[in-house]
């Protein structure tokens, strides 16, 4: 029965069928598991890279495989009022080395030598042998250096383009313009200043591109810059000083058309930029400025109203204040006028000045003028004036006569300018400024008729006093002398002087003023005195004589010195 029935399945085909559809099954599980077994891996294998990129992206990347991009940040044009260029950026190549891929580091350093003899062979083969992917063997090399490079072959060795500063005017403006370090970022002058506007953040972002970076116009003339510079460098020869220096500033909107001091350096290689007297004495240096101190004591007597052109002062005999005595230099052993006493540049017709106005007063006035407060301007180098802590009568007194307080020149060149141009104070800038808002932010600090004073004063002295050095015919100088005894180690030195001289011109209406000084000068030639009259007067007016007309200032041969004094006599 059984057999009957299994022949007649395997007719119809019933059993194969179930056979067949058994087969299918078995087959269609195993596919599956092989599909899910290959997405499993495939998603492991994803979830292996995307785990590692997520760990590499929490870590400090490793710029030991290729230079740094920050190196090359682009920096903006500095040009003069006309648009003369200061500073600019040049393309420039540095070399570096791959070590992993150096064969012979000695070769490849005797190779390299004979283009670069400068370089530190044990700090280089350190540097070749580390096994490093990179490393800077020599930034910002000369053309004719990387093309002598090059010719060596020298496996492992290459070179990147980077941007460094070039300063066209060379020592001519070094104090103003400033330096950039190896990085192109500003460590000095008008270059820090430029990065503290906001520049640094801008090449931190990626964002100071070349081309949307607009010159920095500043308030120098090259032409008469260069004319400073040229004139106080002839006087640190001629007279042997340790330093000489001048400013020329605008009096009716306080810009800085010109200063300079020497010695200096060339910021296109300033290995000797850091060398002990090589600073910027018009701003970063403190002095006691003698008897150009004078000016604010005179101005302070006839602008507090104790004094006029009429009152007299003894002179006669020497001041004593306890165990101190004040003498004049060449003492007329008199009663003097007040033009007198700065005419003869009383050292005791200035006390008894000084003594007339009172301590508070004396100091209260030179605060007013700026002259012992720390200057604001956008040089980042100025120093602090210092002054006694408490003022005593013999402070007041020697104070007068400028000993016993510490200033930088251009402070005293700024306070000179507000009793020539109408009696406004106004900080210095060295960005461009007109007349208007120089006035917007200026601060009214003395009365006219003390303007008025002042202005026959230095006539007075150019025509007749110790100012007559500095005259230039059909520029109607005055001015005024300061001859100080040197500070050496907290003494009064006896050998050498710190010698200043302000001059302004024309002075009918005086548009601009030059301040020069010269450090520890000796005589020009035996005989002859080492007074500022004969160093610093000098170099005012040769720099006067040589720039006038670049200032625009017309000369007018009309009027003589003197002509100013009618009114006064």
């Amino acid at each position: 029965m059984i057999g009957k029935l299994l022949k007649r399945r395997a007719r119809t085909g019933e059993g194969g069928s179930i056979v067949v559809e058994g087969a299918r099954k078995a087959t269609g599980g195993k596919g599956r598991t092989r599909i899910v077994m290959t997405m499993a891996v495939f998603f492991g294998i994803f979830a292996t890279i995307s785990g590692r990129l997520v760990y590499l992206g929490f870590q400090t990347p490793d710029m030991s495989g290729g230079p740094q991009s920050r190196v090359t940040a682009s920096r903006p044009d500095i040009v003069d009022r006309n648009g003369e260029v200061l500073a600019t950026d040049i393309k420039t190549a540095s070399l570096f080395a791959e070590p992993r891929r150096i064969v012979d580091a000695d070769e490849a350093i005797e190779k390299l030598s004979t283009v670069l003899p400068e370089i530190d062979y044990e700090q280089t083969y350190h540097k070749l042998k580390s096994g490093a992917g990179f490393v800077w063997l020599q930034r910002q090399l000369t053309p004719k250096q990387q093309s002598d490079i090059m010719q060596l072959g020298i496996p492992g060795f290459g070179f990147r383009t980077e941007k460094r500063r070039f300063y066209p005017s060379g020592e001519t403006s070094s104090y103003i313009v400033g330096l950039t370090n190896i990085d192109n970022q500003g460590i000095s002058g008008m270059e820090k200043y430029v990065d503290e506007q906001g520049l640094s953040d801008l090449q931190a972002s990626g964002l100071a591109v070349a081309k949307d970076l607009k010159p920095v116009k500043l308030s120098i003339d090259l032409r008469v810059q260069h004319v400073v510079r040229d004139e106080i460098a002839a006087g640190l020869e001629r007279y042997r000083a340790l330093g000489t220096g001048a400013v020329v500033l605008n009096v009716k909107t306080g810009e800085v058309v010109a200063m300079a001091s020497v010695p200096d350096f060339d910021p296109n290689n300033p290995y000797n930029a850091q060398e002990k007297d090589r600073l910027n004495r018009m701003s970063a240096g403190l002095y006691e400025m003698g008897s150009t101190f004078k000016s604010f004591t005179s101005a302070m007597a006839l602008d507090s109203g104790k004094a006029t052109m009429a009152s007299r002062f003894d002179a006669s005999h020497p001041i004593r204040v306890g165990h101190q005595a004040i003498h004049d230099f060449h003492g007329k052993n008199r009663v003097l006028s007040l033009p007198e006493v700065f005419l003869y540049s009383s050292n005791i017709g200035s006390a008894r000045e000084a003594e007339l106005v009172g301590i508070e007063g004396h100091r209260e006035f030179l605060h007013r003028l700026g002259i012992l407060d720390k200057m604001q301007t956008e040089l980042p180098e100025v120093a602090r004036p210092t002054e006694p802590k408490v003022w005593k009568q013999v402070n007041s007194f020697t104070i007068a006569f400028g000993h016993g307080v510490s200033t930088t020149p251009l402070q005293a060149a700024v306070g000179c300018a507000a009793l020539m141009n109408g009696g406004f104070l106004m900080n210095p800038t060295f960005l461009v400024r007109t007349q208007e808002e120089a006035m917007a932010v200026a601060k009214k600090v003395v009365g006219d008729k003390t303007v008025d004073g002042m202005r026959y004063l230095y006539s007075l002295n150019a025509e007749k006093g110790s100012a007559r050095n500095a005259r230039v015919p059909g520029y109607r100088v005055g001015g005024k002398t300061g001859t100080a005894e040197k500070v050496i180690n907290g003494r009064y030195s006896k050998e050498l002087n710190f010698n200043t001289f302000v001059a302004a011109f024309p002075m009918d209406d005086p548009q601009y003023l030059v301040f020069t000084i010269a450090d520890a000068p000796h005589p020009e030639k035996p005989g002859m005195t080492d007074v500022a009259a004969s160093n610093a007067g000098v170099m005012a007016g040769n720099i006067i004589r040589r720039s006038a007309a670049m200032l625009g200032v017309k000369p007018d041969f009309s009027h003589e010195n003197g002509a100013t004094l009618v009114s006064y006599q």
